[in-house]
C-alpha cells in the first residue's frame, strides 16, 4: 500500500509492505529535483523488501522538472538549510510508529545523500546509505563528531559534481571514526547512475550491484 500522507508534522509518500508488521523503517530522501516519481519508486522497492518506507516532501509541494537545474538549485537553497528539521521530526514519528519495529535506516540520493548523512549525526539512525551525496563534504565535521551508525556509500568515478578527493576524504573519515563502512566507486559511471527513469545517466550494471549491496546492508543492520 502506498499513499501521500502526513506523518507527524511531515508530508510525504508512505510505502507499506504487505502483511502484518511491525517492520523496520526506511527514510528515502529525494534528489535535488524534489519528491518525484523516481523517489517514490525507490520507496516502493524498499517496501517490497519488507521496509516501512517513507519519502518526505522536503520541498513542501514544490518540484523541479528533471533537467531544470536552475529551479532545483533555488529549491535546495530555499529548503536545504531547514530540511534537517523535517528529517528529525520524521525520524521521531517513524521510530514510534505502531508499524515500526524500532529500527530506522536512511538512504538518500544526490542532495538526499548529503541529508541522509546529516540525519545520522542528529538522530541514532541504525544504518545510513548515501548515493553520490552532493555537497557531503559540508557535513564531514558533524560526522567526525557524532557519527555512530554503519555507513554504505555509492559513487561514480565520472561524477563531476563531487570535487576531486572528496570520496577519498570520506573513506579516511569513516576509518578514523571507526564505524562499520563500505564505500564503492563504480567505473564509467557518473552522477545519478541509479536513476533508471533517465537513460542519459542510468548505468544498469552499477545500479543492479548497488541495489543488491544496499539490500544486504540494511538486512544486516535493521
Amino acid at each position: 500500500m502506498s499513499e501521500m500522507i502526513q506523518l507527524g508534522s511531515v508530508n510525504g509518500y508512505l510505502a507499506k509492505p504487505s502483511g502484518a508488521g511491525p517492520f523496520p523503517a526506511m527514510i528515502v530522501i529525494q534528489e535535488w529535483w524534489g519528491l518525484d516519481s523516481q523517489t517514490k519508486s525507490i520507496a516502493d522497492r524498499f517496501a517490497q523488501e519488507g521496509y516501512l518506507a517513507f519519502a518526505p516532501d522536503l520541498y513542501h509541494g514544490e518540484l523541479a522538472q528533471l533537467g531544470d537545474g536552475d529551479t532545483a538549485m533555488k529549491l535546495v537553497q530555499k529548503y536545504g538549510p531547514v530540511a534537517h528539521n523535517d528529517l528529525t521530526a520524521l525520524y521521531d514519528a517513524l521510530k514510534s510508529h505502531p508499524d515500526c519495529n524500532g529500527k530506522v535506516g536512511s538512504v538518500g540520493f544526490c542532495f538526499g545523500g548529503r541529508m541522509s548523512l546529516a540525519l545520522s549525526t542528529m538522530r541514532p539512525v541504525d544504518a545510513v546509505c548515501t548515493f553520490y551525496g552532493g555537497g557531503m563534504q559540508t557535513v564531514f565535521d558533524q560526522l567526525r563528531a557524532n557519527l555512530k551508525a554503519p555507513v554504505l556509500g555509492f559513487f561514480g568515478d565520472a561524477d563531476v559534481s563531487i570535487p576531486a578527493g572528496t570520496i577519498e576524504e570520506f573513506e579516511k573519515l569513516l576509518d578514523e571514526v571507526g564505524v562499520e563502512h563500505e564505500v564503492i566507486t563504480y567505473p564509467n559511471s557518473g552522477h545519478a547512475f541509479f536513476r533508471d527513469s533517465d537513460p542519459s545517466v542510468y548505468i544498469p550494471e552499477a545500479s543492479k550491484d548497488a541495489w543488491e549491496r544496499a539490500k544486504k546492508f540494511f538486512k544486516k543492520n535493521l
